[in-house]
């Protein structure tokens, strides 16, 4: 069977090729036979074929699954992407699991600002009761995936999983009550559970420490306020934008929406530990506590995969950097960061459970493309 590859869109606007919109000057951006475009700067470290093939193999959907789009970024300038037909630089992509990095950030902040603290009991009234086993649960629980909460993150039948009844059934209404009112199934701070749950807890923390207000529309504003003021504009995210469901709590574990540009923005703001435009936005020793290994799971930390052995890794232990971290969505979404080779990569796509291991495979591929500074 021969095998047609997937037509692309350009990022040519008009007249105004890549090297313009990024300033890239000295770059040069050429179609491939595709129509899709790689911008490739003279200092890059890379040969532009190598580049063009490991993007290339990225878009086997047969093997891969769908790749929507590809974004590769050094030093904090696009250097290479592509859109798969039907999307480009202006389309918003679900986020899934990589919201609960960018909750974690949000999070990092009210640290900061004093209004959360670390390791002190989560302060809702439901775990507070004499002799409730829930009121040892900390912050740092909830960010390391520890909290001991009963939850099924998946499995079979799916329709029966914590996740997806608190997104789409009976726990939908109210997404933070459903994983609050679970039992302990472990001791805090004893086992790694992977829960969406966790993340819905952290946001509607986050609420409840900016409103007093109960209605949704209230709860919903005082955190949107919160994420345009204190994330969106300040990082230059323009394209962020959360979902909430019905009780107005922001969906911090699955559902935000941004441009891969923005989401290789993300990353590069990570990658420099929270600064951005030499500003420091968010505490460099919060961007720390984030990419440190969980007592759990050596694999993850504060809401994010790192590139070690651990339970149930979603990276490429052993290839790569061993500093290189990463958000990770369901579906094989991808914000790879590797502070070792000055390097953001993010793929956006729909992959499913056989797809991931040679999705991996060929992500690890082009990440080794670039030589560690």
């Amino acid at each position: 069977m021969i095998r047609k590859p997937l037509k692309c869109t350009s990022i040519w606007r008009g007249a105004i090729p890549l090297i313009a919109l990024f300033g890239l000057g000295s770059a040069s951006a050429e179609p491939d036979g595709l129509g899709s475009y790689v911008t490739l700067m003279r200092d890059a470290d890379v040969s532009k074929d190598a580049l063009h093939s490991a993007i290339d193999a990225l878009f086997d959907v047969e093997t891969l699954g769908q790749t929507q789009s590809v974004v590769v970024m050094r030093d904090g300038k696009v250097i290479a992407e592509r859109y798969t037909d039907g999307f480009g630089p202006e389309t918003k992509l679900l986020s899934r699991s990589i919201a609960k990095t960018i909750t974690a950030v949000l999070v990092g902040l009210m640290v900061s600002d004093g209004r959360l603290a670390l390791d002190s009991p989560v302060p809702l009234a439901a775990w507070s009761q004499p002799g409730d086993p829930r009121g040892a649960i900390t912050l740092r629980h909830l960010l390391h995936m520890t909290s001991g909460l009963q939850h099924r993150e998946d499995g079979d039948p799916l329709a029966r999983s914590d996740t997806v009844r608190m997104l789409f059934t009976d726990g939908a209404q109210d997404m933070a009550a459903y994983s609050e009112s679970k039992p302990i199934a472990s001791k805090p701070g004893t086992a790694f559970v992977y829960s969406s749950g966790d993340s819905m807890i952290l946001s509607d923390l986050m609420t409840r420490m900016l409103t007093d207000r109960a209605d949704a529309d209230g709860r919903r504003v005082a955190m949107d306020e919160f994420v345009r003021g204190r994330l969106i504009a300040p990082v230059g995210l323009s394209s962020l934008t959360p979902e909430y469901d019905a009780r107005g709590t922001m969906i911090g574990g699955a559902m935000m929406h941004m441009t891969t540009r923005d989401y290789a923005r993300f990353g590069e703001f990570l990658r420099l530990k929270g600064k951005i435009d030499g500003r420091q936005i968010l505490s460099a020793r919060w961007v720390d506590f984030m990419k440190s290994p969980s007592e759990r799971n050596n694999g993850y930390g504060g809401q994010l995969w790192l590139n070690r052995d651990g339970a149930d890794n979603q990276l490429f232990p052993g290839r790569g950097p061993h500093s290189l971290f990463a958000c990770v969505g369901h579906h094989g979404q991808y914000v790879i960061v590797s502070p070792a080779q000055r390097l953001v990569i993010v793929r956006m796509g729909i992959s499913n459970d056989e797809q991931r291991a040679p999705l991996k495979r060929a992500l690890a591929r082009l990440v080794e493309l670039f030589p560690n500074s």
